[in-house]
């Protein structure tokens, strides 16, 4: 074994042990890790940043701005409306549901299509009395299942074909993985239908995240009026909520006999005027032991003086990569940026211990939200959260619902036929999307999951050194060894699920970038089929399903769902056996 050798696999096992640690981004331990290599010599330095120009780095990042013009366009949102008539039973709304994810899935982004059927998924749930916990988890398994039956469903796919454009000369085509991956998908989507949603626990109520919208965790609402003494007089609710260390939203004021729901951060308070407001005890406790500062008036508040056709209440889940992942309430300024109250945040089901101006928040997280319709939609744009109950978005002609898939099959078409690269393909799609003004540039920008874009940029460069160094031969040749008399088939088994354990703890896109090389190269130590074996290694790092961390899917039904750590497994593991049992038979039947 030589130095660069050993250091290389010194460097890539403290990078797995920092991805399974979960405390640093992805993106930043293979920034760590890819420094790590130049500095040591493994990778050169003129060769460090050459990932970003990776084929598989431009197919993500237009598939990405491709799957927010589909969902800019409305299109998929005529279809989601008849998915209502399938909610009779619940085999029958989670068949609809997650077939329709799958299909989505295969085209767009994974976190894309979850997006699009999660409050769509919730609300049938709402309206059949349904828990959203039975519902929930299939549905972002779906998403992943969906992913394995085209070259853009997932970006292990195209990093698997453009690792074998590389060493063969030749890319997987754009639809090379529907065999396998297509019998793989409709296998588990039959078992979430029929046994899966029956493994998970069920929620006794309807509110599975936790929040209620008048109660919700040791939260209170009261009313009090401003008397003329009172210090509050001439200042604005800003103020106020500083004064109760932001613990304290300001629901309404009732002046002259009206009422200003969500008032904005800068509305004066006048004296006489009552404040309809919630809060943690403690923190309404503080106002009362001044009787100088307010009058206390009735703690029963009518629920219906806190609603109005344009002031209501939502809960939206924090999405992954959102800007507000790791900062508190008060670095983010909520209600003064967007006038919006936060009255409280569930995690993993249940409602957040900690007081709010100590909540960082976390992809997954559900955001309890107050104000006017057009400020929540704003909040939850810069928030990076999708609205999940009483969403309120009407489904509208939009321009390009027609035009939008149009353009984008003709991008397939080009790329299934082999008339251009897929990355040329669909680089150009986005261009015309662009000029035809279906999708604005920063939408576009917007849309680009830049951690993952940076994961992949970081990490292709380290996987080149794998070959260069000759690591991958060594490990290769080390189970050659031991496996002359390894039927084939269980060898791909190995792989998958080798695969499998990797992307559960550690994500999709580094499993594939390190397996790809080892695969092939004992592949062809062994005599076998090269293709079979990076097959084997694309389903085990599409599929995710243990823990909550594999996939951000995964993480994004978490707090929505009410799950914990340990149900992933409950539904996960069985479904994997499904996946390895279906797969490994497809695999040799149709590439060995």
């Amino acid at each position: 074994m030589t130095n660069d050798q050993i250091i290389l696999f010194a460097v890539l096992g403290v990078a797995i042990a920092l991805f399974v640690w979960n405390h640093w981004r992805y993106d930043i331990v293979a920034g760590i890790a890819l420094m790590a290599c130049v500095f040591s010599g493994v990778v050169h330095a003129e060769h460090a940043f050459e990932g970003f120009s990776h084929p598989a780095v431009i197919t993500v990042a237009s598939v990405l701005v491709i799957s927010q013009a589909l969902q800019s366009s409305g299109v998929v949102e005529y279809f989601l409306r008849y998915l209502a008539y399938a909610r009779g039973t619940v085999t029958g709304q989670i068949a609809a549901n997650t077939s329709v994810t799958a299909v989505l899935s295969g085209f767009m982004n994974n976190v894309g299509a979850l997006a699009l059927m999660l409050p769509v998924t919730i609300r049938d749930a709402r309206k059949a009395k349904r828990s959203a916990s039975m519902l929930l988890m299939p549905l972002s398994f779906a998403s992943l299942l969906g992913g394995l039956t085209t070259l853009i469903g997932t970006p292990p796919n195209i990093i698997i074909a453009t690792f074998r454009e590389e060493n063969t000369g030749e890319s997987f085509s754009m639809f090379d993985f529907t065999p396998v991956g297509l019998v793989t998908a409709i296998a588990g989507i039959v078992f979430l239908v029929t046994i899966g949603w029956r493994l998970l626990p069920r929620q006794t109520d309807a509110n599975d995240a936790g929040i209620d919208e008048h109660h919700q965790f040791g939260r209170y609402i009261c009313e009090f009026r401003i008397p003329s003494q009172s210090s509050l007089v001439d200042t604005t609710v800003h103020d106020f909520q500083e004064l109760c260390e932001s613990e304290v939203s300001v629901l309404a004021i009732i002046r002259n006999g009206k009422r200003r729901l969500a008032p904005t951060a800068l509305e004066m308070l006048r004296v006489g005027d009552t404040l309809i407001v919630e809060g943690a005890s403690e923190s309404l406790q503080s106002l009362f032991e001044n009787p100088d500062m307010v009058e206390a008036g009735t703690t029963d508040v009518n629920p219906e003086w806190l609603r109005s056709p344009d002031v209501r209440v939502i809960e939206a889940v924090v999405m992954p990569n959102s800007p507000v992942e790791g900062l508190a309430m008060r670095q983010i300024r909520i209600h003064q940026r967007f006038g919006v109250n936060l009255l409280g945040v569930a995690r993993e089901g249940r409602a957040s211990k900690a007081r709010l101006k100590h909540v960082r928040f976390k992809t997954g997280d559900v955001l309890l939200l107050q104000g006017e319709k057009e400020a929540l939609k704003i909040a939850c744009k810069n928030l990076g959260s999708l609205a999940i109950r009483n969403r309120g978005f009407d489904i509208t002609p939009r321009r390009g619902v027609l035009i939008t898939p149009l353009i984008f099959l003709c991008g397939i078409i080009a790329s299934a036929i082999g008339l251009v690269p897929v990355q040329i393909a669909f680089t150009t799609v986005v261009g015309v999307l662009i000029l035809m003004r279906l999708v604005s540039l920063q939408e576009a920008y917007d849309s680009i999951e830049w951690p993952v874009i940076v994961l992949l940029g970081f990490l292709i460069p380290i996987g080149e050194a794998l070959q260069t160094t000759g690591a991958t031969s060594l490990i290769a040749t080390g189970i050659a060894s031991v496996a002359t008399d390894v039927p084939v088939w269980a060898l791909l088994a190995l792989f998958v699920v080798t695969s499998m354990i990797l992307s559960d703890v550690v994500h999709n896109t580094p499993t594939a970038v390190l397996m790809a090389p080892i695969a092939y190269s004992l592949a062809l130590s062994l005599g076998y089929s090269t293709d079979a074996f990076l097959m084997a290694v694309a389903i085990g790092a599409a599929s995710p399903y243990l823990t909550p961390i594999g996939h951000q899917s995964n993480t994004l039904v978490m707090g929505p769902g009410g799950y914990n750590f340990g149900d992933y497994w409950r539904l996960g593991l069985p479904l994997d056996i499904v996946i390895v049992c279906v797969s490994v038979p497809m695999i040799y039947w149709v590439w060995v």
